[in-house]
């Protein structure tokens, strides 16, 4: 009698149901990891800004407002690509606003006053 090789139809269907079922766990987590990164990426932006307005305000006694990026920036802060920094000035303090393009809903505001940032959560990221 002849041996037969290969796999039953029944064992092919179990691979494929522990297939999904990993990666209907995997694919959310990685999703939220992403968003995570995402909005560590503003903070971090928004830390160096933070750094930079002090070091302008040292030099010139006032601090700059306005969009920190794009090229001839006085105060030398270069941010990541994805991200936007906008700062509003008043009284010798200052807010910094940043976002980022790839996501939407994502808002995080850090204020001199208190060294402190605040945010949003991340809605979708693409």
């Amino acid at each position: 009698m002849r041996s037969e090789e290969g796999f039953t139809l029944i064992e092919l269907l179990v691979v494929i149901a522990i297939i999904g079922i990993l990666a209907a766990i995997a694919i959310p987590q990685f999703a939220a990891y992403r968003k995570r990164a995402f909005a560590a990426d503003v903070k971090s932006n928004l830390r160096n800004a933070a750094v930079a307005e002090e070091a302008y305000f040292v030099d010139y006694n006032v601090y700059k407002s306005g969009d920190l990026a794009g090229g001839g920036n006085p105060i030398g802060f270069n941010k990541s690509a994805t991200v936007t920094v906008t700062a509003d000035t008043s009284a010798n303090l200052f807010t910094l606003t940043g976002t980022d393009t790839r996501c939407t809903g994502d808002s995080w505001i850090y204020r001199s006053s208190n060294g402190a940032i605040d945010g949003t959560s991340v809605s979708t990221c693409m």
